[in-house]
């Protein structure tokens, strides 16, 4: 073998490509980086027809998506079921235990009805339980939804599947798909954000927000509210800001050259973080500073002060909205409510954490309102499932609780494209079973894609020989038009 013959030999597919004469590394690329650029998005196309084959005209240009993590009980807040009621403590008919089981349920049941009145609010008679006495005056600004079911009834699975489109790990996040097709307002802040309450983590962790086989620039941020906003974002100890860019524009002249070398798109994401972390050093410390708020509307949403909590984080998100990021993900632990001790139970559990949501979601709907952001804001409360119309009664607990019921439950939306007090669906008379428009995750999530602008059966990424999609291999887009404004 001569030496010209080694040479060829020794050029892998990776050489060829970044530097072939025929320019196929460098068109790929060139693609790749327009299409994954966070910020390439960002400005709106003047003409419907501009846009790609899987956008739409946009209706809601931020998300709030405020999930109950564990799965508020429908039948204390939203789903009204008088007959429920009449039959509390009798035995739950055969025909809803015959081929069904449940996670923590045995033996023969007795049906649980609500122990709190009900009442109809606004002009369009939204039926609202007492327990949310501040959030009953937004009814005529939001559409509830009763008829959602899903296929999953543990939380991490159905969690999973909510926000990712599948029930195991690997999938994208919702924020993530939308950051990624719409790209950045505020390019000195994550598109996606995220925040906690309650005091843990949701069951299916951080892959709720995970970007999956989306390049990771466009995984969601969590933000804190206590120590440094997000981990890592303050200079070491004996490191000045000048000192910090010096290194920085080192290390982007190191990862260039291999960007240059080997055309990895995950470098040029590298690249966008470190950029991105070094200018949140500056904006993120003034967008979670709730100290620059007044004192009304601290007022208006019941704030903590420097403690963690629901509240806080309501009105963190109104910041983030006004300050361009994407989609917001709040999530609220505690609301698993089993019934197997007190705390976790209808009479203690529940008026607990309903008083910890009630004024923040209305104050959230009303302030965005007033400051003209929630015709361009679409918000969502949701649980992953629902409750059963049934006392678990586990090992003979005396406390009332409900178990994981997939079958129904209750969510609700506001502003960004949705009718305003408006209810859609129900369930039969025990609030077992969906009885009109039953309503799927994949229609919820060709909703929320399509009020964000996108079309959800075209909108995808090619990953494993497949191209992948929020709603799966569905073969349309199933949105709930009868929502819409």
């Amino acid at each position: 073998m001569n030496l010209k013959q080694q040479q060829l030999q020794a050029v892998t597919r990776r050489h060829f490509l970044a530097q072939g004469s025929t320019g196929i590394g460098s068109l790929a690329l060139g693609a790749l980086l327009a299409e994954n650029n966070p910020t390439a998005a960002s400005t709106p196309a003047k003409h419907d027809a501009e846009l790609p084959a899987y956008r739409l005209p946009t209706k809601a240009k931020s998300v709030i998506f405020l999930h109950m993590a564990g799965s508020p009980p429908q039948q204390e807040l939203f789903d009204y079921k008088p007959e429920l009621i009449k039959r509390n403590m009798q035995p739950c008919p055969d025909s809803f235990l015959k081929g069904r089981g449940f996670p923590f349920i045995k033996g023969h049941p007795k049906m649980l009805g609500t122990p709190y009145k009900f009442k109809q609010y606004g002009e369009s008679g939204t039926w609202m339980s007492e327990l949310l006495p501040h959030f009953q005056q937004v009814a005529d600004e939001i559409t509830v939804i009763k008829s959602m079911h899903t296929d999953q009834f543990n939380h991490a699975p159905a969690q999973l599947f909510l926000y990712t489109g599948s029930p195991r790990f690997g999938g994208a996040s919702m924020g993530s798909w939308i950051t990624y097709g719409l790209g950045s307002e505020n390019k000195n802040l994550p598109g996606f954000m995220v925040l906690l309450s309650g005091g843990s983590d949701p069951s299916g962790g951080k892959s709720l927000w995970g970007s999956g086989f989306l390049p990771s620039v466009y995984q969601g941020v969590q933000c804190r509210t206590t120590g440094d906003p997000i981990l890592y974002v303050s200079n070491p100890k004996g490191i000045k800001r000048e000192v910090r860019r010096r290194s920085l524009d080192a290390l982007k002249s190191l990862n260039e050259f291999e960007l240059k070398q080997f055309g990895n798109p995950e470098t040029l994401t590298r690249i966008n973080q470190y950029e991105l972390a070094f200018r949140m050093q500056m904006s993120v410390p003034e967008a979670v500073d709730l100290a620059s708020e007044t004192k009304e509307t601290h007022t208006l949403y019941g704030t903590t002060g420097a403690a963690p909590s629901f509240a806080n984080n309501c009105l963190l998100a109104r910041r983030m909205v006004e300050r361009g990021v994407r989609f917001i993900q709040l999530f609220d632990y505690g609301w698993d409510m089993h019934g197997t001790s007190k705390g976790n139970d209808l009479i203690t559990g529940v008026p607990k954490k309903t008083k910890d949501i009630d004024q923040p979601l209305y104050a959230l709907i009303s302030d965005l309102k007033q400051r003209g952001l929630l015709d361009d804001t679409l918000v969502v409360w949701s649980g992953e499932f629902g409750r059963t119309s049934m006392n678990e009664e586990r090992n003979g607990s005396k406390f009332l609780g409900r178990d994981h019921h997939p079958h129904c439950y209750t969510i609700w939306m506001a502003g960004g494209g949705i009718k305003k007090g408006f209810t859609y669906g129900q369930t039969d008379e025990l609030g077992y079973f969906v009885a009109e428009n039953k309503t799927s995750v994949r229609d919820l999530q060709s909703t929320i894609l399509h009020l964000t602008g996108f079309e959800a059966r075209k909108f995808n990424f090619p990953y494993q020989g497949l191209n992948q999609r929020l709603i799966g291999p569905a073969d349309e887009d199933h949105l709930i038009k009868d929502i819409l404004a």
